[in-house]
C-alpha cells in the first residue's frame, strides 16, 4: 500500500507536470504581453476535495500565477494539500478554513469555487462583491433565480466570471461547431447528450455527531441546516436536495452545453423527463436514470440520457453528444470530434492534442489548462470568455428544467425567451429556494 507522500508526489507527477505538456503555446507577442507586465494573479481554491484538485493543477501549470490561499472546512484536506503546493513550488500557501477571511484578503485577486452545488452562487456573488475574479464550477447555480443573480452580479461589479464548463475551451469542440455552423452536417436539428457510470449505493445514512475535523456548520452555510449525516460528506451530497443538483447538473450539463451550442438554441419551450431511482434502494433522492428531453420551438431538440449506476457506453465512451444534421452527424467528446455522413460512414476526425479524464470525480485534463489560462487573459488582456456567465446560466436552466419535469411528473411548457415556467406554480416552487437565515445572497 502506498503512503500519503507517494500518493501526492504520484498525483504531483500526474497533473502538475504530466498534464503541463498538453498545455497551450503562446504566441510571441501574448507571452511578452503577459510577462512583461508584471501583472501576475494571486488565487485562491476553494474547495480542495475532487475537482479543486484540477483547478490547482490548472493554476499552477499557467503562465505568471500563484497559488496564494487554499480554503476547505475539512482540516484534513487543508494540510494534505498544503503540502502538495508546497512540493510543486516550493512554498506553502495561506491555509484558510472560512472563505470569509479570503475575501478580506487584497492580496488575492482571484478566486477558484469548487465546492458543493449549494455554495456556488452565494460565494461566487460574495467574492465579486469583494472584488475578486471568479473561476466557479458547474453548476453555476443551485437553482434558476440563482442564475439570474449571477448575471445581475457579474454585470454591477464588473469582474471577470468564468463557468467550469471546459470544454467551451477545447479548440476540437470550437472548431466542430464552426464546421457545423458551415453547414458540414447540413441544417441541424438534433443533440443527444448521455453519460454513464457505475456509482454504488450510498447506503441509509445515520445521525451522528460532525467529525472533528470537519466545520459542518459552514459546510452546509446558505442551506437550511440540519444535522450531520454519516453518508453525505465529501461526495454523496450530490444526490441530495438539500444541497445537491443530480446526475444531469453534475454531468449532463457539459454534454447538454456543447448540444446547445452546437445547435445555436437558447431556451426552451418544452420538457418532458422519466425514470428513477431504480438501482438501489437508500438515501439517493434524485434519479440514477433518467431520459430529459428539451424542445426549442418546433425544428430543434435535445435529449440526455444519465445512468449513473449502470456503465454501458455509447460509441464505446462513457460521455459524450451527437448533433444530428440533414446530411450527417458530428460525434464530440472532451477529446475530440468525428463526422459522418448519414449512412454512418466517417469522413473527418480531430483529436485534441492533450487527454482529459471523463467520468472520474477529479475530471483533469488538458482542457482545464486550456479554460484556466483564457479565464487568466480575460483578467489580464481583457481576452473574451469561453463559458462567459449569460451562456452557462442558459445550459443550467434547463438541466434544473429537467429535474423539475420529473419530480413533479409533467411536462413543463417554458418560455422562449426566458425559459421560465408558464402555467405551473407548483413546479415554480423549485425556481428558487429557502436559505438558511443570514445567507441569502443579496445583490
Amino acid at each position: 500500500m502506498k503512503n500519503n507522500k507517494d500518493s501526492r508526489r504520484t498525483f504531483i507527477k500526474k497533473s502538475a507536470a504530466g498534464v503541463i505538456g498538453a498545455s497551450f503555446t503562446f504566441s510571441a507577442s501574448s507571452y511578452a504581453n503577459i510577462l512583461g507586465a508584471n501583472d501576475r494573479v494571486n488565487v485562491a481554491v476553494i474547495g480542495l476535495h475532487g475537482r479543486g484538485k484540477a483547478h490547482l493543477s490548472a493554476i499552477n501549470s499557467t503562465v505568471n500565477t500563484r497559488i496564494r490561499a487554499i480554503c476547505d472546512v475539512d482540516s484534513r484536506e487543508l494540510t494534505k494539500t498544503a503540502e502538495i503546493v508546497y512540493e510543486m513550488n516550493g512554498y506553502k500557501p495561506d491555509a484558510i478554513v472560512d472563505f470569509r477571511k479570503l475575501l478580506d484578503n487584497k492580496n488575492i485577486d482571484a478566486v477558484t469555487i469548487a465546492t458543493p452545488d449549494h455554495w456556488h452562487a452565494p460565494m461566487a456573488i460574495m467574492a465579486m462583491q469583494a472584488g475578486k475574479h471568479v473561476y466557479l464550477e458547474k453548476p453555476c447555480c443551485f437553482n434558476p433565480e440563482e442564475g439570474t443573480w449571477l448575471i445581475e452580479s457579474q454585470k454591477k461589479y464588473g469582474k471577470v466570471l468564468q463557468v467550469g464548463n471546459q470544454q467551451r475551451s477545447a479548440p476540437t469542440s470550437i472548431q466542430a461547431v464552426s464546421d457545423i455552423r458551415a453547414g458540414i452536417i447540413g441544417d441541424v436539428y438534433m443533440g443527444k447528450a448521455w453519460y454513464a457510470n457505475t456509482r454504488g449505493s450510498i447506503g441509509n445514512g445515520k445521525n451522528i455527531a460532525a467529525p472533528d475535523w470537519l466545520d459542518w456548520d459552514l459546510w452546509q452555510g446558505p442551506a437550511p441546516h440540519t444535522a450531520y449525516r454519516d453518508n453525505v460528506v465529501h461526495y454523496n451530497w450530490h444526490w441530495f436536495w438539500n444541497w445537491g443538483t443530480g446526475e444531469i447538473n453534475n454531468n449532463g450539463f457539459h454534454e447538454l452545453d456543447i448540444c446547445r451550442w452546437a445547435l445555436g438554441v437558447d431556451y426552451p419551450t418544452k420538457v418532458t423527463s422519466s425514470g428513477g431511482r431504480y438501482s438501489f434502494d437508500d438515501d439517493w433522492q434524485f434519479y440514477d436514470t433518467q431520459v430529459a428531453s428539451f424542445e426549442f420551438g418546433n425544428d430543434k431538440m435535445i435529449t440526455w440520457e444519465g445512468r449513473s449506476c449502470n456503465g454501458f457506453n455509447f460509441y464505446e465512451r462513457g460521455r459524450g453528444a451527437t448533433i444530428h444534421g440533414t446530411k450527417g452527424t458530428v460525434l464530440l467528446d472532451r477529446n475530440g470530434y468525428w463526422v459522418y455522413d448519414k449512412s454512418g460512414k466517417l469522413f473527418k476526425q480531430v483529436l485534441e492534442r492533450g487527454h482529459s479524464s471523463t467520468t472520474d470525480i477529479v475530471g483533469l485534463g488538458a482542457l482545464d489548462l486550456y479554460h484556466m489560462e483564457n479565464f487568466m487573459e480575460a483578467i489580464r488582456l481583457g481576452k473574451k470568455l469561453n463559458s462567459p456567465i449569460e451562456e452557462a446560466v442558459k445550459s443550467n436552466l434547463i438541466c434544473h428544467l429537467g429535474n423539475i419535469a420529473q419530480k413533479f411528473n409533467r411536462t413543463l411548457k417554458t418560455d422562449p425567451h426566458d425559459g421560465k415556467i408558464m402555467n405551473d406554480k407548483e413546479a415554480l416552487k423549485l425556481w428558487s429556494r429557502d436559505y438558511a437565515e443570514g445567507w441569502k445572497p443579496v445583490i
